[in-house]
């Protein structure tokens, strides 16, 4: 089975009550195939970046068995970057820096041997941009997963509106939910999203878990109660990642296994927030995740209760 994602690799400059960072490596794409190569998933990226963007980056991603064909680079051209403050509740942030740089003319370009992905993952970027990668496959992929944000609700409602009614899943916060659907109950919005085309709907919400739903079939996977959380910035796209790659490695896009396709993606997502950047990601090992998913399956557990 193989996955390929289409989002942004990029520069993050970040800042929380733990401390801060110069520029490191960021991007959805990044977290994304990061997280599915770490199941042994056949992992391609689609994105873009500048003639300034370090070889030790490339060869980090290559070594985490990343296929990079569909990586663009413009050699006279800027990488993508973001800077951002955390507040201390680290549920709240300042963005401060905001640089397109080669992202804003950014035409994604399918290789030839990803055009048959089994699993599409569709990082959040214009809708133009993602229905474009859509096209481009020359058979559906078994799954296609959407991330998107309120920023492309707000300009490019129509837009959106076209390519989710060709995907299978989309995952979205809760704030984004309620702004999507108009409603307030995330499980009339949930049903409400659901309507315009994705048949499963995942709403994340942060520290407190994530909710899917499907039809009438409802599941909540909670987020791990951590003693210290340094950096957020990539838990969601490591979230998508994890579920996505999951859902690939198995083979299984039923509702039951789409549970625990949750679980793996909210454990890996924990262990993205314990350093900053992709740090924790590239260091993790098969026995510190099976410890991490046996945390999980502590907080969940509990015995039949009668009266």
């Amino acid at each position: 089975m193989s996955l390929l994602t289409v989002g942004t690799v990029a520069f993050d400059k970040l800042e929380s009550p733990f401390g801060k960072t110069d520029k490191i490596l960021g991007g959805a794409a990044t977290y994304i195939s990061m997280a599915s190569s770490l199941l042994g998933v056949e992992t391609g990226l689609v994105s873009v970046v500048g003639g300034d963007f370090p070889e030790e980056y490339i060869d980090l991603l290559k070594s985490k068995n990343v296929d990079l064909a569909g990586l663009e680079i413009v050699a006279d051209g800027k990488t993508f970057f973001w800077e951002g403050k955390y507040h201390n509740d680290l549920n709240t942030r300042d963005t401060l820096t905001t640089e397109l740089n080669v992202l804003e003319t950014f035409n994604p370009v399918v290789p030839q041997n990803w055009k048959n992905a089994d699993v599409l993952m569709l990082g959040n970027l214009h809708p133009l941009v993602q229905a474009g990668v859509l096209e481009q496959m020359e058979n559906r992929p078994k799954l296609v997963v959407l991330d998107t944000m309120n920023f492309w609700m707000d300009c490019a409602w129509e837009e959106l509106m076209a390519v989710i009614k060709n995907v299978d899943v989309i995952s979205i916060n809760d704030e984004e939910a309620r702004q999507m659907s108009g409603e307030y109950s995330l499980r009339k919005a949930a049903r409400k999203i659901a309507a315009m085309g994705p048949k499963t709907v995942i709403i994340k919400k942060g520290e407190h878990g994530a909710l899917l739903f499907q039809g009438e079939q409802v599941f909540y996977a909670p987020a791990l109660p951590m003693e210290e959380v340094f950096d957020p910035t990539g838990a969601g796209d490591t979230f998508a990642g994890g579920f996505s790659g999951y859902l690939a490695k198995t083979n299984d896009f039923s509702f039951e296994n789409m549970k625990r396709a949750i679980i793996f993606g909210s454990a890996l997502a924990s262990v993205t927030c314990e350093k900053f950047g992709t740090e924790s990601l590239q260091n993790l090992d098969v026995d510190a995740l099976n410890a991490r998913l046996n945390e999980f399956r502590e907080l969940m557990r509990f015995e039949q209760i009668e009266f």
